[in-house]
Formats: structure tokens, C-alpha cells, sequence
């Protein structure tokens, strides 16, 4: 068994991750033929625990979002509006689903407003538990849908998991950095803060006759929040240097300029190469090297999800970025798990970049570059924040008091799964069964070498098995317990078939005489050889027979281990 994991090079500064999975979201279906399928998160989540990170980080199921969190962005006729709605009653919706963009690429399916509550609940509870400093990133794989706007679905996205997040995290921060890195325009949560210098907006996407046709290099915010809204249009075909020698500038020029508190990631996925929906050519390390350089910066972080539409691709990204995230680098060949057969035929963890034409030229690049600087430095550095008091809302008193629902768990579980979550393996602890192997934890016992030094090999008689492990231990309860397992060897004379019994040394002879005793003051003990076990007297010819086995010859010696009693009869073995 290989590794399964080896530390991130340069990677010395340790980090507190939260991991947020909620085991209903892969249930959730938009429709046959939809690209969108949320069955991707249970796919890495599955790829996430068979790597066995869960030892590296805290898991938690976070609670659902109430309507009354989601109107804090979305208007509350809307929010109600998919409270309401569902496949059987939507015919009676029919202006309304006109009214919100409900229909055609955000389809009615059943658990809509569910699904929405378990994406934007993970999100919230990510940001609040970095904005209280439990936590040095989080993450919601289920979040990301940058798409929704106040009262409107759109691009799959109905409630924006984003917009909420930020929303909690500035509560504590000054200033948040939202970055986006899907190959479709973050323009819901472009929108939302378009008119404040409290969040900057950085997205880096496809540019032109391409949805959501917004994006564009002259929008750059207005009022408050000019210059606080950056766009980097790409062209189709882009390759890991390229992105790279683009994305690495910009977010370090922003971070000199803006210096926020927080950091908010969108990993979209439909920017990897051999996406159904996407047109980049982004391999997984490229995508991933975004999520290493953005926590380089040693700033809270929540890492979102977003687009993605060829499953097996997305589940690898993330699942490798998550290991990123806990300071690990996940090994090439993927473990077995429930979706192993979706990873074929290589079952490797690596999505590699094709041999697409890349139509983003160096000239392009500088020169989309050099605008996005100049716009940055229009905004003359970290804008100023009034100070004033944090508002109170109802996700606090669930992080206060986080054993709240203490009393829900079933009192007939010595440990609930709430924690069994929570808990982390620190480095170097001892680990159960299910890893050994891994850190060099492995049994080397060679049994050629242990006949070649002369031991001789095993004779598996009676008693031999659990029994030879130790041959002062005894198993079971009540005086049955108790009784004296003497090592007994055969002879090296073949025809002298006779049995010694070695004498005890002196540290074990005080223990042998007290379990001796002890087998005495009970008299109804019954014998423990072997015909008593069985409790029949016509086959203990047998059984002693298939213990002792034929005689050994003189070049091989048969240790044999048998239970005797002080009760027991002596008995010649039978000659051979």
C-alpha cells in the first residue's frame, strides 16, 4: 500500500481547515439531460474521505439556511417564491417563474428550496466560524453559485451562496477579496457590490458571445465601488503558463493594494480542460497552483465551489485542492471508493490539459494586464472603514454554544458522529487498522527468514492461533479465565516420542504459580484440553492425534502450544 499523501513543499505554516459536507446533496436531481449535477460533490467528497483527509480537518454537516438569512440579499417575495414552488404547483406559478427566470436553465425539481438551504447554510457557517477565528480555512464545496442575483435565478444558480457568505464575513472584516476563477463571469456577486469599496471583485473568465455576456475589461464598479471590480477577459484555449503568468500578478498587485482581511475563492471548475460547458485548457495542477497562491497569503480563507460539468474532472480538482488546502499533496492513483469505476481507465488523479489551440496571445495577455494594474491603481490604496458595532444575528448563538444540540444525541452512542466529525488525527498519532501500511507502519516479518534460522516451521495444532501470541495470556471470563499454557517441545529424537516441558524462567514463574493456585481453589473447573472442549470423549483420540501430528525428524523442530490443566490426565502421545 502506497502512500497516500506526501506534505506540500514549502508548505510549513499549518492550518485549521473545516471541511463542510452535507450527505443530502447528492440526492438533489435538476432534470435529465441537465448538465448540472450535484451527484459531483458526493464524488469528491467520497474521493476526500477514501484519501483518508479526514484526518487532517474538522468535518462538519452545517445547518440549513432559514429564509430569513437568505433575504439578508434576496428579496423576500422571491425567497418565498421558492419556498413555494415545486414540480406538482408550478403550473399554478406560471408568471412568476416568468418573473424570476425560473424555468429553462434553472429548472422546478423536487427539493429545490432544500438544495438551496444546504448550499448557503455551508457557506454562512464557513464564514462565521473564520470571522471567530476557529477556523483558517473553510470550505463548501456545495457553495459557489455565483450566478443569482437579488430576485432572480439565473446559470443554474438560484439563492447566492457567495453574496451571503461575504455578507457574514464583513461583520468582522473591513475589507473582503472575492476572486473568481470559473470560466463563466461572477456577475451575481459582481452586482451585489458593485457600489462599495468593502469588497473587492476579481474574475478572470471567457469573454464574448459567451454567457453571461457580462465581464468586460471598462467594468470597474461605480460610486464608491469604481475601480473595486476587476475583469480579466479570456480567449478559449488558455494554458496553465499562460493563466498563470496573468493570475499570479494581478491577485499579488491586489493584495499590495487592497490588503484585505479575508479571502473568498470560487473554484469553478468548468475552466479544466475536456469540460462539457467550458472552453479552457487549464490541467488540474494549473487550477489548483490558484488555490496554493491565494493561501500563500496567510489570510482567512473560504474555498467555494462553482461550475463544472464533466463529473469525474470536477471531483478530482477539488478533491485534490481540499488536500492543497490541509497542507498535503494527494497521490496520483485514486484510491477505491464507491465511484472508482467513473475514474477509469487510468484511475489516476490528474486531469492534464489537451493539445487545444490556445487563442490568448503574450501581446493580448500584457495588454489586458497592464489595464487591469492601471484600474487598480486608480483606487489609491485600502480605503477606510467606520468602526461600529457587529450586529447581532441568529447564526450566533449556534457558534457559541456549539454542543447546543447535546441533547438530541442518542444516549446509546458512546460517541455521536457530531464528534466523530470534529475530530482531527494530529500528526504522528497512532491510527486505526484501516491505514496500516501508510508512514511505514507495517509488519516486515519475513516467515522464510524465521524457518531459515533454524526456528522450524509452524506446526497449527490445537491452541495454536490467539494462544501463541502470548503465552502467559489468558482469554475469556470467570475462572474458565484461568489456566497455565506451558510451552511444550517435541523431542529432536524420532524415536524417543516423549514431551518436555521447559522450565519456567524466574520472572515468569510467580505468575504461572498464581494462575496454578487459582485453577486449584476452583475444583469445578472443567479440564481445558481439547476433548473437554469439545465435550465428547470418543473424539479426543482425534483431536490429540491432529495436535501433536507425526513426529518431527531431527532437522526439524515442531513447536507445539497446548493448554494443560493441573486436573487434566497425563497421556502418551500415540507413536507415530
Amino acid at each position: 500500500m502506497t502512500e497516500k499523501w506526501e506534505p506540500v513543499d514549502g508548505d510549513t505554516q499549518k492550518k485549521r481547515v473545516c471541511y463542510f459536507y452535507d450527505s443530502d446533496i447528492g440526492g438533489f436531481h435538476y432534470g435529465p439531460g441537465h448538465p448540472m449535477k450535484p451527484t459531483r460533490i458526493r464524488m469528491c467528497h467520497s474521493l476526500v474521505m477514501n484519501y483518508g483527509l479526514y484526518k487532517k480537518m474538522e468535518i462538519f454537516r452545517a445547518k440549513p439556511a432559514t429564509k430569513r438569512e437568505m433575504t439578508q440579499f434576496h428579496s423576500d417575495e422571491y425567497v418565498d417564491f421558492l419556498n413555494k414552488i415545486t414540480p406538482s404547483n408550478m403550473n399554478s406559478f406560471v408568471k412568476e417563474q416568468h418573473k424570476y427566470n425560473v424555468g429553462d436553465d434553472c429548472p422546478v425539481f423536487d427539493g429545490l428550496f432544500e438544495y438551496c438551504s444546504i448550499s448557503a447554510g455551508g457557506s454562512m457557517e464557513g464564514a462565521a466560524r473564520l470571522s471567530r477565528d476557529k477556523c483558517d480555512i473553510a470550505i463548501n464545496w456545495a457553495g459557489g453559485l455565483h450566478h443569482a442575483k437579488k430576485s432572480e435565478a439565473s446559470g443554474f444558480c438560484y439563492v447566492n451562496d457567495i453574496v451571503l457568505g461575504i455578507l457574514e464575513l464583513l461583520r468582522y472584516h473591513n475589507r473582503v477579496l472575492y476572486i473568481d476563477i470559473d470560466v463563466h463571469h461572477g456577475d451575481g456577486v459582481e452586482e451585489a457590490f458593485y457600489t462599495t469599496d468593502r469588497v473587492m471583485t476579481v474574475s478572470f473568465h471567457k469573454y464574448g458571445e459567451y454567457f453571461p455576456g457580462t465581464g468586460e475589461l471598462r467594468d470597474v464598479g461605480i460610486m464608491k465601488g469604481k475601480y473595486y471590480a476587476l475583469n480579466f477577459p479570456l480567449r478559449d484555449g488558455i494554458s496553465d503558463d499562460n493563466y498563470k503568468s496573468v493570475f499570479e500578478p494581478v491577485i499579488r498587485s491586489v493584495m499590495e493594494t487592497y490588503n484585505p482581511s479575508a479571502i473568498v475563492l470560487q473554484c469553478g471548475t468548468d475552466s479544466l480542460s475536456g469540460d462539457k460547458l467550458g472552453c479552457l485548457n487549464l490541467s488540474m495542477k494549473g487550477h489548483a497552483n490558484c488555490v496554493k497562491f491565494v493561501k500563500s497569503f496567510n489570510k482567512p480563507l473560504l474555498l467555494l465551489g462553482g461550475g463544472g460539468y464533466t463529473m469525474r474532472n470536477v471531483s478530482r480538482a477539488w478533491a485534490y485542492e481540499t488536500g492543497l488546502a490541509a497542507g498535503v499533496e494527494l497521490a496520483p492513483e485514486i484510491p477505491v471508493n464507491e465511484y472508482y469505476e467513473y475514474f477509469g481507465p487510468n484511475y489516476e488523479l490528474d486531469v492534464k490539459s489537451s493539445n487545444t489551440e490556445d487563442l490568448n496571445t503574450p501581446a493580448y495577455l500584457d495588454r489586458v494586464k497592464r489595464i487591469v494594474l492601471e484600474n487598480l491603481r486608480h483606487t489609491g490604496g485600502p480605503p477606510s472603514t467606520q468602526m461600529t458595532d457587529i450586529p447581532s444575528l441568529p447564526i450566533d448563538v449556534d457558534l457559541e454554544d456549539p454542543n447546543q444540540d447535546e441533547d438530541m444525541d442518542d444516549p446509546n452512542e458512546r460517541r455521536p458522529m457530531r464528534l466523530l466529525d470534529s475530530r482531527r488525527q494530529a500528526d504522528g498519532e497512532l491510527s486505526d487498522s484501516d491505514d496500516e501500511g501508510e508512514g511505514g507502519r507495517r509488519d516486515h516479518t519475513d516467515h522464510k527468514d524465521f524457518e531459515s534460522n533454524g526456528e522450524g516451521s509452524h506446526k497449527f495444532g490445537m491452541g495454536v492461533g490467539i494462544l501463541a501470541s502470548s503465552a502467559g495470556a489468558t482469554h475469556g471470563a470467570g475462572p474458565s479465565g484461568h489456566r497455565t499454557i506451558p510451552r511444550v517441545l517435541t523431542s529432536p529424537k524420532p524415536e524417543s516420542p516423549t514431551m518436555e516441558v521447559d522450565t519456567p524462567s524466574s520472572d515468569s514463574a510467580p505468575a504461572e504459580a498464581q494462575t496454578i493456585n487459582t485453577a486449584e481453589a476452583n475444583p469445578s473447573v472443567p479440564p481445558v484440553s481439547a476433548p473437554a472442549s469439545t465435550g465428547s470423549e470418543s473424539e479426543a483420540p482425534k483431536e490429540t492425534e491432529a495436535a501433536s501430528g507425526p513426529a518431527p525428524t531431527a532437522a526439524e523442530d515442531a513447536m507445539v502450544v497446548e493448554e494443560t490443566s493441573p486436573d487434566a490426565p497425563k497421556t502418551d502421545p500415540p507413536a507415530s
